[in-house]
């Protein structure tokens, strides 16, 4: 085996590590992740995943172009552990019966806070809302939508973009 091999494969083990002992959207589930191809960036503390990128845990699964994972630098005494989450083109996240997409998708840990970007929608069964950003709290199962047109000023009142929704009665 030459070098270059046992580099990629201790690379490959390192994301198995990282992915099985940091919880990422849910306390204690493992985190599965399948792709075309996987970097490590170790001087840059991310793994880059391309290509058909599908992860899941517990009840949360995301699909991206391509997903960027941001870990903390490893330090003596202290486990690594995810610090966020870039995913960008054709981005898909759902949880139980909530289903967003959008361009792009930043998920922020500490926070457990995901944010999409880029023409975003969210479903909740058959309501959809659409704008230019949602912000979903995964925790608390609550969104906020920023809508997809520039503030304006009328009549010295600035106008707030909107937001659109379409709520189907059961």
């Amino acid at each position: 085996m030459n070098n270059t091999y046992i580099k990629h494969l201790f690379n490959g083990f390192f994301v198995f590590l990282l992915f099985q002992v940091t919880p990422l959207l849910a306390a204690s589930a493992p985190i599965t992740i399948e792709a075309d191809h996987m970097s490590s960036l170790e001087q840059e503390n991310n793994v880059l995943f391309t290509g058909n990128v599908d992860a899941a845990q517990a009840d949360v699964r995301i699909r991206s172009d391509k997903m960027t994972v941001y870990y903390t630098a490893a330090a003596e005494g202290k486990k690594q552990e995810v610090k966020r989450l870039k995913c960008e083109g054709n981005v898909e996240i759902t949880k139980g019966e909530w289903l967003g997409t959008g361009k792009t998708m930043n998920y922020l840990a500490k926070e457990r806070k995901v944010i999409l970007s880029g023409d975003a929608k969210a479903w909740q069964g058959t309501n959809l809302v659409t704008g230019e950003t949602i912000i979903y709290y995964l925790d608390e199962g609550r969104s906020e939508v920023v809508g997809n047109r520039p503030s304006t000023t009328v009549d010295g009142e600035k106008k707030s973009s909107r937001v659109k929704a379409t709520l189907i009665p059961q």
